[in-house]
Order: C-alpha cells, then structure tokens, then sequence
C-alpha cells in the first residue's frame, strides 16, 4: 500500500477516559482451545452458561417467533414480557425495563446518571463492566474489598458509602465469587446509603441463591423503601437463554424507568428473544429441576476441590471461585491443554483465583480431576 495513502490514525479522537479501558474477557475461544488440545470436543467453563439448557417451550416460541418474519421491527417497549415479568412479581410493567442481557441495563443506567466525577460504589472482586461503565462516564469508582473469608466486610462499606455515591452496584450473589449477603447485611448496606444514592442490586444469579438460608429476595426488600432503587435480573443464566440475551430491571418509580427509556436504543431485544422470554417463564419446573441439579453439583463439586487442599469459595451460583494458590493464567494454560476453558480472575489481589461455572456431572469430573493433577505436579 502507498503510505502517501495510509488514513490517519483516530487515536487522538478517542475520549480519554475509553482509551483506558480494558477489554471485556470473555475466556479463551473454544475453538482455539480445541486445536491446542487436540480434543475433539472442548469442556467450557468460562461464562457460567446454563448446561442443561432451556425450557423445551422456548424451542417452539422462538420458532413460530422466526415464522412470523424477521423483516418487521419487534415491539420497542417489550410490553407483553413487561407485563408478564410483572404479573410474576405483582410490580406494574411500567416500572419493568427491558436490556439485552442485564449488563445493557447497567449501561443505560451509567448513561442516564453519572456525571464526570460521580462516585460509584462496587465491590471487588467483582464484575468488570460494574468497573467499566461508569468509567466510560468519567465517573470514579470505589471498590470495597472482602474479607479474608470472601464475606461482606460491613466497615468498610460503611465507609466506602460515607464518601456519598450516586451510584451503588451491590452483586447478590457476587460474581465472580458466588458469595451471598444475608438479609441482615442487605438491611445494614440499605441503612448506610446516602439520601443521593441510587441502589443498584444485581441479581443475575439470585435464581440459584434463593432457595440458600437466609438469602434475601431482594424486591421484597426494597419494594417497601422510599428510596431510589432498580433489582436486576437475567434470562441468560438459570432460564438458560445467554444466546438471546434478554435482562430486565425493576425499580422504584415510573421516572427512572422514562430516564432509561430516554437513551435506550429503541429495539433493544428483538422479537424471538422476547417469546423466548415469556416461555420460559411460562416453565417453573423447568427452572425449579435445573436449580436443583446445580445446587447437587455444586456441593459434590465444592468437597472434592477442598479434599484436595484447594480453597473454594461457598457458592450460592453456578460457578465457583477457587483459590489455586499458583498464577491463575498459569492454571488456565495447562486446562486448555487437557480442553478445558476457565476465567483466570485478573483483579489486583486475585490473581491466583480462576472461577469455573459448573456443567453436567462428567464435565465436571473431568476438570475437578485436571485441576488437581496440574495443582499436585506445580506445587508452589
């Protein structure tokens, strides 16, 4: 190529705060991962998907949803699944908003909120795009750390909160620990907000969690406050629906649901993603035998990793948080020659600690038995 005809570089039109940023890890390719283990077919673990899929009404909803046409724009306001989401939780569906996937709900609500200089409050470990969004909006981010344990370290968020957040995400269950807030530490997060702060209570797993003692529902907590406050939730975990990628939120009051309406963009989840939706709420069995079966597995799970000397956060998700006590990245490499995929956790005093979502009971035989050889040859 002439270089007299090289296009200009658009680094210096980025926003600074976007140039900083990392990316989004979504866990090794599969396919490479084959390739490198000469496996024929590859254990995935990195993204805490559902193994034992959706609802068997899903199948046909999305395909009399893909007959009716695709050429045609899907309701923009999602208003039979806000009503169904809402007569399941006896909220208004005025007070439901739609995302694709419940990370776009955060997104929204960073681009509804934050100023330049807004303080966020999270914790770490935690999710990235907690981290990431707000620092797209020029917003500063306090991150609270856990305990020695992985538990909720109340002084510290009583601190954290005392420097007046405008936003507050609150993970229950944390990802990616799998750790929970009981009800009596929800109420002491709840009492130290700022009149200012909007809560932001992250329930992307809390399917899982709820039938855990003492986790707390967290609408039925809030619902009573007069106070700011959104509960999010997905289709993409326990319902088995992370191909289609529907979230939604609940909150306070109609006028936080218009602000996000406001920057949404118009079709944010298509038309076979909503059908999905309402099927598999549709199936509470479904989703009752698949709680069920992760809960066995995670137990089972859980005892062999610590027989084997490894230091595995209690979960109440789908996945676990487990301390290798070696280089997480180093963990991972060896598991994609055996053909399995794990998130090696990167955040500054976490890296020793992959999670790995659990599968089918084979699935997990396989990886409980590499990890423990790779950890019983590389002794630290």
């Amino acid at each position: 190529m002439n270089p007299l005809l090289a296009p200009a570089s658009s680094a210096p039109l980025i926003r600074r705060e976007v140039a900083g940023l990392p990316r989004y890890d979504p866990g090794a390719d599969p396919d490479e991962v084959a390739a490198l283990s000469g496996s024929g077919r590859v254990i995935k673990l990195s993204n805490n998907e559902n193994p034992f899929g959706a609802s068997p009404a899903v199948a046909e909803a999305v395909r009399k949803a893909l007959a009716d046409g695709v050429s045609r724009y899907p309701d923009p306001s999602g208003r039979r699944l806000a009503q169904a989401i809402g007569a399941s939780l006896d909220v208004p569906a005025e007070r439901v908003v739609l995302g694709n996937g419940s990370e776009n709900i955060l997104e929204l609500l960073c681009q509804a909120v934050l100023d330049p200089g807004d303080l966020v409050v999270t914790q770490a470990p935690g999710f990235s795009l907690h981290e990431t969004f707000p620092r797209v909006m020029g917003a500063r981010v306090r991150k609270v750390p856990v305990t020695d344990g992985f538990g909720f370290d109340a002084d510290a968020w009583r601190d954290a909160l005392a420097e007046g957040p405008k936003l507050v995400f609150l993970a229950n269950p944390c990802n990616p620990t799998g750790a929970m807030l009981a009800a009596g530490e929800l109420e002491r997060i709840v009492a130290g907000l700022p009149d200012t702060a909007l809560l932001v209570l992250d329930e992307a797993y809390g399917e899982f969690a709820r039938s855990c003692p003492g986790y707390p529902d967290g609408l039925e907590a809030l619902r009573r406050l007069d106070r700011p406050w959104i509960v999010l939730r997905t289709f993409s975990k326990a319902y088995g629906l992370a191909g289609v990628r529907v979230g939604y939120g609940i909150a306070s009051d109609e006028a936080l649901i218009q602000a996000l309406d406001r920057v949404r963009t118009p079709y944010n989840v298509n038309h076979p993603a909503q059908e999905a939706a309402i099927a598999a709420l549709g199936d509470p069995a479904h989703l009752a035998d698949t709680v069920r079966r992760t809960a066995l597995e995670i137990a089972r799970v859980s005892g062999l990793l610590r027989d084997a000397g490894l230091k595995v956060v209690p979960s109440a998700a789908n996945f676990l948080f487990i301390d290798t006590g070696r280089p997480a990245d180093h963990v991972a490499r060896e598991l994609h020659h055996a053909g399995v995929i794990v998130k090696a956790w990167r955040e500054p005093g976490y890296e020793t600690c992959i999670r790995a979502s659990l599968s089918t009971p084979g699935d997990n035989d396989v990886f409980v038995r590499c990890l423990t050889d790779i950890c019983a040859k590389d002794t630290p």
